[in-house]
């Protein structure tokens, strides 16, 4: 959850860890592997037990979603704007931010990382608006490390963008965003479904926040963190005209021009129908899009456009943001205090669960499973949402990461739920039979001209919204990618379409986006281990032979970066560094799961590498079942903004060892071919 206490980081942190590559089968004595198997099942039976008691009575999971203290500070922030501040909530929020700093001053983006320097101004300024002196030793050595780094002008625009809301920078030194992009056709270059849904739901209502450029006094100065507090925002120098980064900085010059001498008729009509376009995704329970960062920008915008505090909308959208908060409050937890989710995740942890507890021999028609398949039946999303503009004539049938989301569902949660439904013999067949084939259907509708699936949309590979100099806060399209692309073509094998030309195309896809050394790149979680990890079994259910080259190479280079305590692990930084740095990282019991369950599907059960891997998370695992993870394994944006799902170190133990246990199961009840148009 923490830095180590030096604010560094260890070997194990950093994951310089050796390795010996081992080839070829090295089989255990009959009386070694007995008793390995005794171990597994022992520490099987513990984490099935744990897993189900962390069952909520309506049926679904889910673990704390943890990403990094910006999300608290812009809780702040946005409640000191809106003048809704309450003393508990910012004494918690402190408490809570305080105890993720390092001990150079600095905070990071995930366990073991780099101080970061706009989550280290961030969480800065959130401690000022607590009151913390600037002159405390703590505070002291933040603002020393952030003016090291270039001070507030080197930090991301959407850092500078809160700051602008208080005074503390100049809107004129912002990227400019109109409003009256919202009118650009979908054939338009840069339009608003050329982002990726997070963006979107981002960029539109900062599209308001722009337009207005609103100044709240602050209560403070923070000269201590510019490097010259006499120009806090020098001009930045011109890239040259003929690259795209040139092109962009000029259009940005010009829509600041535009600003002066635009329509002001055209800009109060853009205005009013992004409000209405606003208004209209906000979901049943006041969020929008199931993500704490849109929620807090559509607040703003539409406190900015004349909604009071009072409206059922905004009243709705801030009662949803307590919905994301984690209270920690056990004596002398380090990191105790109100922990701000940027998003909650039960749909994916129920299905993942769902499928680790039948894998692991739970009988099919357990309680536990027959109420989690009630509540995904429940969660299935009916109606169209933004993914239609690309596919206006596709029926609805997906399902969604989040409680309420109904907008914005997604192939990678719907692919997973229907691999967990298969797997439960549910009282009322036909129900999950009606479900199971509209989810196929949308699923294939989703498919990418390449063949293959992104996450929320269709086709969103426009490489122009990444060129913008206002998108400097990380992905901001959401092309296919081989984890989602994977999970797919499971289910669809599954499901009985292994001959479907679709899903030979994206099984020709697959192929050819493996890496030279066998691994594949993961969009979702971190990073190549990940990435094998969904594409191993997936080929091999679509047909695959274990023997075919593509496996073998996946499972040489998996054997080649296990650690020497058996387990797999994988640094963040393989997003920045590639796949050298696949090799560099402390064990995990997700990545250690997500590498056996390439291993097992690849037919290498009795491997040496498999017995060290299921032996070291036998050798891990807590008394009460569970396994300790502090690292991060989930990815939002590859590098920029990293997720610690804390239920990933459950799930997928689970998951990996009764594959290990009960070899060719489970049988999906009642899965057979689903016809689909």
């Amino acid at each position: 959850m923490t830095a180590t206490a030096d604010g560094g980081t260890g070997a194990a942190e950093t994951g310089t860890l050796s390795r010996t590559k081992r080839t070829g089968p090295d089989p255990a004595p009959d009386s070694a592997r007995e008793s390995l198997r005794v171990r597994v099942e022992r520490t099987t039976g513990r984490a099935v037990e744990n897993l189900l008691a962390r069952q909520h009575a309506e049926g679904w999971w889910k673990g704390d979603l943890e990403t990094n203290v910006s999300m608290d500070a812009e809780d702040l922030l946005l409640r000191e704007f809106l003048g809704i501040s309450e003393p508990r909530t910012i004494r918690d929020a402190a408490r809570f931010i305080r105890s993720q700093q390092r001990a150079d001053g600095t905070w990071a983006t995930f366990h073991g990382g780099p101080g970061e320097i706009s989550t280290t101004i961030e969480a800065y300024v959130a401690l000022r608006l607590a009151g913390d002196a600037p002159d405390a030793p703590h505070m002291a050595r933040a603002a020393a490390w952030v003016r090291e780094q270039g001070g507030v002008a080197a930090a991301r625009v959407f850092t500078r963008i809160w700051l602008a809301l208080f005074g503390w920078w100049r809107w004129e030194d912002l990227p400019e965003l109109p409003p009256e992009m919202i009118y650009f056709p979908k054939w338009f270059p840069l339009n608003i479904y050329d982002f990726g849904c997070w963006a979107r739901q981002t960029i539109v209502p900062l599209t308001v926040v722009s337009a207005k450029r609103p100044v709240r006094p602050a209560p403070f100065s923070l000269d201590e963190l510019h490097q010259d507090p006499s120009f806090p925002s020098p001009p930045r120098p011109m890239a040259p005209a003929t690259s795209w980064d040139g092109v962009f900085q000029r259009l940005d010059r010009a829509l600041h021009g535009y600003r002066r001498i635009g329509s002001r008729a055209l800009r109060r009509a853009a205005l009013r129908n992004v409000g209405r376009w606003i208004i209209e995704r906000q979901e049943n329970d006041g969020c929008w899009g199931g993500i704490q960062p849109p929620a807090v920008y559509s607040l703003i915008a539409l406190h900015l456009l004349g909604y009071d505090l009072d409206h059922p909308v905004m009243r709705a959208g801030l009662e949803s943001l307590d919905r994301y908060t984690v209270h920690r409050t056990a004596a002398g937890e380090a990191a105790a205090g109100r922990m701000v989710e940027a998003c909650q995740s039960p749909v994916w942890d129920t299905c993942l669960a769902t499928i680790a507890l039948a894998d692991a021999g739970l009988p099919a028609d357990h309680p536990a499973l027959v109420k989690a398949a009630d509540w995904m039946l429940g969660e299935q999303v009916m109606r169209p949402g933004d993914w239609s503009v690309r596919r206006p004539h596709l029926p609805p049938g997906g399902w969604a990461f989040e409680f309420h989301n109904d907008n914005y569902p997604d192939t990678d949660d719907t692919a997973e739920v229907v691999l967990a439904l298969r797997r439960v013999r549910h009282h009322d067949p036909a129900r999950v039979e009606r479900a199971v084939r509209r989810a196929v259907r949308w699923s294939m509708g989703m498919q990418s001209r390449n063949g293959a699936w992104a996450a929320f949309d269709v086709d969103n590979t426009s490489r122009l919204p990444n060129r913008l100099p206002f998108c400097d806060f990380g992905e901001v399209i959401d092309p296919p990618s081989a984890d989602v692309t994977a999970h797919m073509v499971e289910m669809l094998a599954a499901e009985g379409h292994r001959d479907d030309p679709r899903l030979r195309r994206a099984v020709a896809w697959l192929l050819a986006e493996q890496e030279a050394d066998g691994s594949w790149f993961g969009r979702w979680g971190v990073n190549y281990v990940y990435g094998t990890g969904s594409a191993v079994p997936a080929l091999t259910a679509a047909g695959l032979p274990v023997t075919h080259p593509a496996i073998r190479r996946a499972v040489s280079w998996l054997e080649s970066v296990q650690n020497e305590d058996g387990g797999w692990g994988e640094d963040l930084r393989s997003y920045l560094h590639g796949r050298e740095r696949a090799t560099l990282g402390a064990s995990t019991p997700s990545q250690t799961a997500w590498a056996l369950l390439a291993l097992l599907a690849a037919g290498e059960r009795a491997s040496t590498a498999v017995e060290r891997g299921v032996g070291r998370l036998a050798e891990t695992q807590r008394e009460d079942g569970s396994w300790d993870e502090p690292h991060f394994t989930g990815t939002g944006f590859p590098w920029d903004f990293s997720i610690n799902y804390h239920l990933y170190r459950m799930v997928f133990p689970v998951t990996a060892l009764g594959r290990y246990l009960h070899p060719g199961a489970p049988a999906a009840p009642g899965s057979g071919r689903t016809d689909v148009g």
